[in-house]
């Protein structure tokens, strides 16, 4: 198996989780051009994958989402109410006047009359619309029918759409994922763990996340590679330049993790197994690499057993190398 990180952090996320014939993309926050030309640096085929997964239906991890599944042909795994609201957010929101209410109104009714004429081959209706309205009206039924057509008019137009739920485990080829609820400000939002059917490898996602309550906690046993928030510094967020309701927003228990919460779970809950610990979704403006990193290796450091572990950065400005296992 292998997990690649191709981009981790406040303004974009996306990774790639392989086994031997199985790939899937965990979240795709970037634009569709940008994820192309990073999984194209580490050598990922676009092409091999196999499907999308979603965490939850945060800009930052959805960005490219709709054009890159279109463009792929691939089905997009969300929970349901992650699926309602990104819909929701991907839909126009257009406002208009009563006259112009009336007036679009009017021109439906005249393109319904006017396929009616055509379709009961009625001479005299036909003659009153005019054969430039009506080809106009058969040429609009015909653009719905058209995947491509109907793609530009529905943003959220997807190849195809599977509902999961956290907490019920699920199959994508030789993957066994288990998704498990995390503690976030969006509808429904959640971590990932994968396992291979045929190898004993377990690589898990968890991140977005206000605090780390016990069904995290369960869910991140017998990791071998573990992608972990370490979103900020607590002092450089609360003198920073975020206005202080976001402020509130990053600190509660619905926002994201900090340098220390994550060491804390580090040198207290942590069951030590994991080979590689990917530190990710590092905020640029009230984080620094190298806190974050300090941070977790000092919590490492004072259980002796953990030693083995390696902590890395995944970063929001360049892919991390693959992590082969």
């Amino acid at each position: 198996m292998r997990m690649t990180v191709l981009a981790s952090g406040s303004k974009g996320n996306s990774t790639v989780i392989a086994s031997a014939t199985t790939r899937v993309l965990v979240d795709a926050g970037l634009s569709c051009r940008e994820l192309m030309k990073r999984m194209a640096q580490v050598n990922e085929d676009p092409s091999a994958l196999d499907a999308i997964l979603i965490t939850h239906e945060h800009t930052d991890h959805v960005a490219g989402l709709a054009v890159l599944a279109r463009r792929l042909r691939i089905p997009v795994y969300f929970s349901e109410p992650t699926h309602r609201a990104w819909v929701r957010q991907m839909t126009p929101r257009t406002t208009m006047t009563y006259a112009q209410w009336l007036d679009h109104v009017q021109k439906e009714k005249e393109a319904r009359a006017a396929l009616d004429a055509v379709e009961t081959c009625d001479p005299e209706k036909c003659e009153q619309f005019g054969g430039v309205q009506i080809a106009a009206a058969i040429a609009d039924e015909d653009e719905e029918d058209a995947p491509e057509a109907t793609a530009k008019r529905d943003l959220a137009s997807l190849p195809a759409v599977e509902y999961f739920q956290p907490g019920t485990s699920f199959c994508i080829g030789d993957l066994i994922i288990a998704p498990f609820t995390t503690p976030h400000d969006a509808a429904d939002p959640c971590g990932f763990v994968f396992e291979s059917a045929t190898e004993s490898i377990r690589m898990a996602i968890a991140t977005d996340l206000g605090y780390m309550p016990p069904n995290v906690r369960s869910a991140l046993q017998r990791i071998d590679v573990l992608l972990l928030e370490s979103n900020h510094d607590l002092e450089m967020l609360k003198d920073g330049p975020y206005p202080w309701a976001v402020k509130q927003r990053v600190l509660s228990r619905v926002g994201h993790l900090s340098n220390d919460a994550t060491a804390e779970f580090l040198a207290r809950d942590y069951d030590g197994n994991a080979a590689y610990i990917v530190l990710g979704h590092l905020s640029e403006t009230n984080n620094v690499p190298e806190l974050a990193l300090l941070s977790a290796e000092e919590a490492i450091r004072e259980r002796g057993k953990l030693l083995g572990n390696r902590v890395l950065l995944a970063q929001q400005s360049e892919p991390l190398a693959s992590i082969f296992l």
